[in-house]
């Protein structure tokens, strides 16, 4: 029996059944399927050694394909697991699940002491595996075969994973002496793991819950050449240097303190200086785009949220409600419903429209504790939020005019490399995880999809990633170093229209309800000023730098010419400072450098006498002497944006 393949270009080849992605790589080009890690069929990512039965789309997957590394690295996490295994005998085995840059394993060490020292002699077993080049086999079993496998192995954690799978839906995979529970793909077999490096261990708790145990969580990264690793880990130890938990206590931008509570950052004067310019930014390019300011409280009560279906599907992201006056009130997790219930406050007519309102409104969001990570993952948040209500004529303006804003921004920070991902909804889980308005949803993509085809804008789908209220385009930027992080979302909401009963008056004088877009283009004000310290290194530029100018006496004679020159510049609207100490003026330009401030001004006899200041921009050296209205215009035409 043949079966017909169809490639990514159209091309279609007659196959006999029972091929796999591999031998049909291998038909093609052997050196292609030397670098085969997996493939797509129908959509979904294979082993490249399963066979394929019937009529497919094949797409063949290799290192240089996200899918491609997500295989490579799922089964690197299996070599690790049965690296350990081997040392560690009688461990028991969580989850395995690849990551942004590498994968790690759950392991419940038991008895045994596991630690940094460690690392040295898995990696050396893992070398020593993985040149057997053992074959990654895939094979079906019964719940019952898989249950007793795991109840000879004493693994209660593979027990309490069967507990939630159906005959049909179990596979083992087997590599060598070692078998896992395990949906795959893989890639063909050990030996294509050529460079393997552990990274760190953390805590972990069960499932996520902290009513489980907490498990050893054990990262590593693995590559098919040496090179690759060898320069990973130079980009890790630049990242380290760029970690923003470390840059924003050096540089004084927020903390955090165990008598306020995990996950609920308090910003100090530098970092409050930096919102508030990003918060003059935003709102001076939202003014211009004709979004409107509105202000809403920070909590509500729980009918609201139970209205805008947030709390079915949202409750576990909520703080517990509080009780007042025997009613429940929740802290506010999205601006959203505040922001339709002002617009149905006024009667609403087609020419109002577009409408547009924008909040930086507080969100509080219940992050378990395992998963806060400096600004990255928080309890409190400032989100730049803002809802667009629109007719259907005008939603693919709005929508591109949302998308173009997030292009401006970008070049703005200096954002060269971004990737957005228009995430959809999966028709399975309707009414579980999505609101069940099939026909709404399978119009509502298309809109979006026509909107992106349109503006010529490159974008990827990604399934099963919807907001449960509508689908989205979620934007994936890389930092100066390469560091990816999820920044920004626009989203589209079919289903509070009329859950809320909004609606304008049409030309028709007939009431319609209008579409709803989400936008948050620069994020929170947490995850965003975490990205730009890591992606600036702390070397803001100068319009956004918290402290623009440290004016430097080179002695106390001349502390009163130095205090003139900063309040000279904050006439124009310059953030300076003085360095007051009693310190040389070596010392104070070493610590201004440090600090990463953007100018120095060391000011002594010759500067005072002739009303000049000497200039030094940080990491760049003297600049000469300039007068100080020749300085802070200088200053000003550089904060241009």
């Amino acid at each position: 029996m043949q079966i017909s393949i169809t490639f990514p270009d159209g091309a279609v080849r007659q196959y006999p059944a029972g091929i796999t992605a591999l031998d049909i790589a291998k038909s093609i080009s052997e050196g292609l399927a030397r670098n085969v890690l997996s493939a797509k069929v129908n959509g979904t990512v294979w082993d490249a050694t399963r066979p394929i039965q019937e009529d497919a789309t094949l797409s063949l997957l290799t290192w240089n394909d996200t899918d491609g590394k997500k295989t490579f690295w799922h089964s690197s996490a299996h070599l690790l697991a049965e690296a350990l295994e081997f040392l560690y005998p009688g461990i028991k085995l969580g989850i395995g699940p690849p990551i942004e840059n590498g994968f790690y394993y759950d392991i419940d060490f038991g008895d045994y002491e596991f630690s940094s020292d460690d690392f040295a002699k898995v990696e050396a077993k893992m070398n020593e595996l993985a040149k057997k080049e053992n074959a990654f086999l895939r094979r079906e079993v019964a719940k019952s075969e898989a249950i007793a496998y795991f109840e000879q192995k004493n693994d209660p954690y593979k027990l309490e994973l069967l507990q939630d799978l159906n005959d049909g839906e179990i596979t083992f995979y087997e590599q060598g002496e070692f078998t896992d529970l395990c949906r795959g793909p893989h890639i063909p077999h050990t030996g294509f793991i050529k460079a393997i490096k552990l990274i760190s261990t953390a805590g972990a708790y069960w499932r996520g819950s902290e009513k489980n145990k907490q498990l050893t969580r054990v990262y590593a990264i693995t590559f098919p050449k040496k090179s690759e690793l060898d320069e990973y880990l130079l980009m890790l130890e630049e990242a380290k240097k760029r970690d923003h938990r470390k840059l924003g206590k050096e540089l004084e931008i927020f903390t955090f303190d165990d008598d306020v509570g995990p996950g609920l950052p308090l910003w100090l004067p530098n970092g409050a200086q930096i919102i508030e310019t990003l918060e003059t930014f935003a709102k001076k390019t939202e003014n211009e785009q004709g979004y409107q300011r509105v202000k809403t409280p920070h909590i509500a009560r729980e009918s609201m949220y139970l209205k805008s279906g947030h709390l079915p599907y949202y409750k576990d992201s909520m703080f517990p409600p509080m009780d007042l006056d025997g009613e429940k009130y929740y802290l506010k997790a999205m601006n959203c419903p505040h922001h339709h219930k002002i617009f149905g406050a006024l009667p609403r007519s087609y020419r109002d429209l577009p409408i547009r309102f924008a909040e930086y409104g507080t969100c509080y969001r219940y992050e378990q504790s395992g998963e806060l990570f400096g600004l990255m993952r928080v309890r409190s948040l400032q989100m730049n939020d803002a809802h667009i209500y629109c007719t259907h004529a005008q939603f693919e303006q709005e929508f591109r005019s949302v998308n173009e804003l997030y292009l401006k921004y970008f070049k703005v920070f200096g954002i060269d490399k971004y990737v957005m991902r228009f995430s959809k909804h999966d028709p399975k889980k309707l009414g579980q995880k999505y609101i069940n308005m099939p026909e709404l949803w399978e119009k509502t993509e298309n809109m979006v999809r026509d909107v992106l085809v349109n503006s010529g804008i490159t974008f990827v789908e990604v399934e099963d990633e919807a907001a449960f209220y509508g689908p989205k385009i979620d934007i994936q930027v890389w930092s100066a170093i390469g560091r990816e992080f999820t920044l920004a979302t626009n989203q589209v909401d079919f289903a509070q229209a009329e859950r809320f009963d909004l609606s304008f008056i049409n030309d028709k004088n007939e009431k319609e309800r209008p579409i709803i877009i989400h936008r948050a283009p620069l994020s929170t004000h947490e995850r965003f000023v975490g990205f730009l310290l890591e992606h600036y290194a702390g070397n803001f530029p100068v319009w956004l730098a918290p402290r623009q100018v440290a004016v430097l006496p080179i002695s106390d004679k001349f502390l009163d010419y130095a205090r003139n020159v900063v309040q000279f510049l904050k006439k124009h609207d310059i953030r300076a400072f003085v360095d007051e100490r009693s310190e040389k003026a070596g010392r104070k330009i070493r610590d201004a450098e440090v600090a990463k401030i953007p100018y120095m001004l060391i000011v002594g006899e010759k500067e005072s006498a002739a009303g000049e200041v000497s200039v030094r921009k940080h990491g760049g050296g003297d600049l000469g002497v300039l007068s100080m209205q020749a300085f802070a215009d200088h200053v000003l035409n550089e904060t241009k944006i």
